[in-house]
């Protein structure tokens, strides 16, 4: 019998900016929370909700967990495979 798998997650990219912005979070506890809000975003990368703007650009989405304090601001490319994450405020 085949090994079952659960639905395939979308891999997270940062983009220059969020990658700088990740690099300056030293606290544990901040990490926590935003890895459990990177996992929901990857398990289902319309769990944000869509912001306003047209359409010329990528339709950014914004994903708020008022728990863990975490924000984050990212689109979704055209594949649905990619997450890649454009702001992060822990």
């Amino acid at each position: 019998m085949p090994a079952q798998h659960g639905p395939r997650r979308a891999r997270i990219a940062f983009s220059d900016s969020a990658a700088k912005q990740l690099d300056a979070i030293t606290s544990e506890a901040e990490l926590h929370a935003l890895d459990r809000a990177l996992v929901v975003i990857s398990v289902d990368p319309e769990a944000g909700e869509l912001l306003p703007g047209d359409s010329s650009g990528p339709r950014l989405r914004q994903y708020v967990d008022d728990v863990e304090r975490v924000r984050l601001v990212y689109w979704v490319t055209a594949l649905k495979t990619v997450v890649v994450v454009a702001f992060i405020e822990v």
